[in-house]
């Protein structure tokens, strides 16, 4: 199923437009998100947060992957993605409380970019340590 991430190699282009997005998304003002109740009621916007970092970890991966030819020590990076991607998530946390109108700091937020890093580090450790 997910074979086309050990065909194609494209080093960190797609990480790096992928954590461009991330930013963007993450800085919009609050007042353009719609406020629909039934979202708030399946904590939607965690959902989010966790498949923004995990996807953004799945990316870091596999660019790294791409590029190495790394062999026992192969899931040091995975953890190394994973905790850059949680402090990245603990900062735009600080920027949306001070810089973005209408966002706070949330540390539920912060709960669910750790989740999602850790979850897209498994998940690369999964689909990418050599056999």
């Amino acid at each position: 199923m997910f074979a086309f991430l050990t065909k194609y190699r494209p080093g960190y282009g797609p990480a790096i437009g992928w954590f461009t997005l991330c930013t963007v998304l993450l800085c919009l003002p609050g007042s353009r998100f719609p406020k629909f109740n039934w979202l708030s009621q399946i904590q939607f916007d965690k959902w989010v947060h966790i498949g923004l970092f995990s996807i953004l970890v799945v990316m870091l991966c596999w660019g790294y992957w791409s590029r190495s030819k790394m062999g026992s020590r192969f899931s040091t990076p995975f953890a190394l993605f994973a905790g850059l991607a949680t402090a990245y998530g603990i900062g735009m946390e600080y920027v949306q409380d001070g810089l973005i109108p209408n966002r706070s700091f949330d540390l539920g937020d912060i709960w669910a970019d750790a989740a999602g890093a850790v979850m897209g580090g498994w998940f690369s450790l999964w689909r990418f340590r050599k056999k």
